[in-house]
């Protein structure tokens, strides 16, 4: 979506909006750590996000990158800066495409800093001297597919010759075909709010964002502050005896901001562009402060949208990445069309390939990955603690997890510590759910005025050992279905058929089944559930030492099961398990084995 149209929608509806910029890391590591960053401030909700552009082009392939990963993986509607320092008029055509491709619909055009090591801008030789001949470029090149951003400075350019003149080349600039113009940093609301009834003086009617910049410490302050013409005193005063005091100048600078911002909203504007410095807390609280965080959004489906255009109507997806959707969307970035309405024969030219989900930095990726699986691993009991730990809560990461447990499955957390402890490791569930409304803080989705539905399911590793203990009780619930496989592809099943396991009904609406069972896509999901084990658990220990082993014992002897019980009226999964449980402590005969493998 571009993000002009979202700030048409938010003066209509009368809500102020926010949104966070954020800066290419030097390394890979930080890159990797801004990416988890960004996924918990996504949780806020803001509005859009953007990603600068280093001096001379110097992180451009870092910077469209992270672009890419927070517009299709994060689910972000994302701006990427582009600058005109070092940039040929073919570099330009390449990032522009690029970006398209990526499914980035918005640019925010600049001239440019300097290139490091020099004092004064130089234009490239096939290139352009002003953010507004890039602005017409791109509206020559692409039309009216990119929203366009500029900047503005609320107390003139620093190489401009007066500040009114400066108002004027910005008017050209929006002239040109830019949407919106985001503002340089500021700390006294009233040069912003004097600079925005001088751009309408001059005919500037687009909308225009503040750019505000937390206080962190004393010294960041004074630097960003030479971006500043005049600070206020009172600013200055205030910092002045406790700037050797970093805690005390963040709650001083959480105050002053919040004060700002809040006289800024109350003053008509339309939204707040956080500059975060890829720092969280403190824009995080300034939000909070400002109360701009909506406790309860109902989900428009069960899983987190992709602002990718070419994803517009996608609205089912197989249940076994509900707890890895970045992983999904990797695998289906390059398909062109999404199924729509009901997942139907997953062999359709439409569905594609899910193609391999082994690219940059899609494994699970946290810090003290070893003092929340084990330093060490010494016997299954301890992998199986480590399970029972993530659904209690005590770690937030595992390896077939992009986040902590779902809501939902706070409902069902006692069974699931339950099969934890006796093995049966789980890393994927839902409860049962009859006709809850949509709006339901826990299960809902869709809106308001709709009903939803939910099909119990669990999905979990368990030895191999007990697995034809399981399709002995599986043979006698006839409303149970399963798949169960190894990692060399041995596998046992009662259903061949796509299962839709969560449905809702909406006025004037066909019935809408967003996640099923789809066995042709768990012959996919398993090579990954499999290999994760060892490429992001086991590699936190040494290759052939004990805890390395455990991990590949469980990766090369244990099976991956999905259970889908299709009474969502009145069945219970729990007993199910209950009978699982019960059978595991002794061994089956062979005459019910037979039985078993009959029936199936």
């Amino acid at each position: 979506m571009k993000i002009i149209e979202k700030i048409r929608q938010s003066q209509e509806e009368g809500q102020p909006f926010f949104s966070f910029e954020y800066f290419p890391p030097k390394t890979e590591a930080g890159v990797t750590n801004l990416f988890q960053r960004v996924e918990r401030m996504a949780r806020l909700r803001p509005a859009f996000v953007d990603i600068t552009w280093g001096a001379g082009g110097s992180t451009a392939e870092r910077s469209l990158e992270i672009a890419s990963h927070m517009q299709n993986l994060s689910g972000l509607d994302t701006m990427l800066h582009l600058t005109c320092t070092n940039m040929s008029k073919y570099d330009l055509m390449k990032v522009l495409a690029d970006a398209r491709r990526a499914g980035i619909r918005n640019i925010l055009a600049l001239r440019g800093d300097p290139p490091k090591g020099k004092d004064e801008w130089e234009a490239h030789d096939d290139g352009f001297s002003y953010a507004i001949d890039l602005v017409r470029f791109i509206r020559q090149e692409h039309g009216d597919y990119f929203g366009v951003c500029v900047a503005g400075y609320p107390e003139g350019h620093e190489e401009s010759t007066s500040y009114l003149e400066d108002i004027q080349f910005l008017k050209q600039k929006v002239d040109a075909g830019a949407d919106f113009i985001i503002t340089q940093l500021f700390f006294d609301s009233g040069t912003f709010l004097r600079f925005v009834n001088d751009c309408r003086n001059a005919g500037i009617t687009c909308p225009i964002l503040p750019g505000i910049m937390p206080i962190h410490n004393y010294r960041s302050f004074k630097r960003m502050a030479e971006f500043c013409n005049t600070l206020p005193e009172h600013i200055l005063e205030a910092l002045e005896p406790i700037q050797n005091d970093d805690e005390a100048v963040r709650a001083y600078g959480t105050q002053v901001i919040t004060e700002m911002c809040q006289d800024l909203l109350d003053n008509g504007a339309c939204g707040l562009h956080f500059y975060t410095m890829n720092l969280e807390k403190m824009t995080t609280q300034i939000v909070s402060n400002l109360g701009m965080v909506s406790e309860n959004i109902t989900r428009s489906l069960p899983w987190l949208n992709s602002p990718n255009a070419k994803r517009a109507n996608e609205d089912v997806r197989p249940i076994f990445w509900a707890n890895r959707p970045k992983s999904y969307v990797a695998r289906t970035l390059e398909w062109d069309e999404y199924p729509n309405g009901r997942w139907g024969d997953s062999r359709s030219p439409a569905f594609g390939d899910l193609t391999d989900h082994y690219f940059k930095r899609l494994h699970t990726v946290v810090k003290n990955r070893s003092e929340m699986w084990g330093e060490e691993v010494t016997s299954l009991e301890d992998i199986y603690n480590v399970f029972v730990r993530f659904c209690n809560g005590e770690i937030d990461a595992m390896p077939w997890f992009d986040s902590p447990l779902a809501i939902e499955s706070q409902l069902i957390k006692e069974q699931l510590v339950r099969l934890n402890l006796h093995g049966l490791l789980t890393i994927n569930s839902q409860p049962r759910v009859n006709a809850a409304p949509s709006t339901d803080v826990t299960v809902g989705w869709g809106g308001d005025d709709g009903i939803v539905f939910q099909k119990a399911y669990v999905e979990f590793f368990v030895a191999q050992e007990h697995i034809h203990t399981l399709l002995e009780v599986f043979s006698r619930h006839p409303n149970i279905t399963f798949h169960a496989i190894n990692r060399e592809g041995v596998s046992y099943a009662n259903c061949d058929t796509v299962n839709a396991v969560t449905w809702g009904v909406f006025p004037g609406k066909e019935i809408i089944q967003p996640t099923v069972v789809d066995p042709d896509s768990f012959m996919v999901w398993k090579d990954e559930a499999f290999s994760l084990w060892t490429s992001a658990w086991g590699s936190i220990y040494e290759e052939g030492s004990e805890s390395y082993n455990w991990i590949e014992h469980v990766r090369d002897t244990f099976y991956l099961v999905n259970v889908v019980d299709n009474d969502f009226v009145q069945g219970d999964i729990w007993k199910l398990f209950d009978e699982v449980l019960q059978a595991m402590s002794y061994r089956p005969s062979k005459e019910s084995l037979d039985l078993a493998q009959t029936s199936l």
